[in-house]
């Protein structure tokens, strides 16, 4: 009898980004979820926004987005080229450069802002991201917010072997090796460089909502269909097994997390569980409950 272990996740399908558009002024992206065409399949996560790339000319003015609030889950960001700037309504904040992370739990709310780091900005030059939106379960919602900023180089990242590339754990663990982004639920985030020519197998959980986003590249997923540059490919929950190999050298983001089977209201930057519950968080805001940015 064959374990769930040695059976292969399914491709259900392949999607392209749903729209293009800018967020703030500093953040042209490409929306995977949930305008490709996914949405509660990929549960937990609500949203990948894919910035860039994009090659900005210097300026004084620092772009991006300014003040606003969240409620309910967490924004995860994932630089690959460029610098970006935080702060928040709790006093924390900082920069993310290549190779940095930035996991942010809204929670019970928070406001903040996102721009181009100042010298960036002075300097121009190419700006490169993801940034995702992770739903928290209801029980932890009106938790207090939290920052983590998860640079480069606390980022363990994983040699495949034979000159394959290398697998950086964001979240979760991969051949024993652990991430270090606490979750409130089970997520494995991995950032994964695979050279053309090579393959690599992966194993993710059993029942977990699993998917693979090529930045760069071109894969071949359990040896079916290509996966192109700014495709989303979303795997079955039945069995753990992936098989993908690289036609050329190739950057990928692979998603896979314990679904929350909860109801969902959401309303602009806020997602709860009821509409109640978001005209509450919009009322807490407009009162500054959230706080706001000195």
């Amino acid at each position: 009898m064959r374990t769930n272990s040695s059976i292969t996740k399914e491709l259900i399908g392949v999607y392209q980004a749903g729209s293009q558009h800018m967020v703030g002024d500093g953040f042209p992206v490409r929306n995977m979820i949930p305008g490709a065409g996914v949405d509660e399949q990929l549960s937990p996560f609500l949203l990948l926004d894919y910035l860039g790339p994009e090659q900005f000319t210097p300026t004084n003015r620092q772009l991006g987005v300014g003040e606003h609030p969240h409620r309910g889950f967490e924004t995860v960001t994932i630089m690959y080229h460029g610098k970006v700037a935080h702060r928040d309504s709790t006093g924390s904040g900082g920069v993310i450069g290549p190779g940095d992370v930035q996991w942010m739990t809204a929670a019970s709310g928070i406001v903040h802002e996102e721009l181009h780091e100042k010298d960036f900005a002075k300097e121009g030059g190419l700006l490169e991201g993801i940034q995702l939106w992770v739903n928290l379960p209801k029980a932890v919602k009106m938790s207090p917010p939290r920052y983590q900023t998860l640079v480069s180089d606390d980022i363990p990242a994983v040699d495949l072997g034979d000159g394959a590339g290398e697998l950086r754990v964001i979240a979760g663990e991969f051949r024993g090796v652990q991430g270090p982004a606490k979750t409130f639920s089970p997520v494995h985030l991995y950032d994964l460089r695979l050279k053309a020519g090579h393959q690599t197998e992966l194993s993710l959980p059993e029942g977990f909502n699993s998917s693979l986003f090529v930045l760069h590249g071109q894969v071949v997923v359990n040896g079916s269909q290509p996966i192109q540059e700014v495709e989303i490919a979303l795997l079955g929950q039945r069995g753990e097994r992936v098989s993908i190999e690289a036609k050329q050298d190739a950057t990928l983001l692979i998603l896979s997390g314990d679904p929350i089977v909860e109801p969902i209201a959401r309303y602009g930057p806020f997602v709860m569980n009821t509409r109640d519950e978001i005209i509450q968080a919009v009322q807490d805001y407009q009162k500054g409950k959230m706080g706001h940015l000195a």
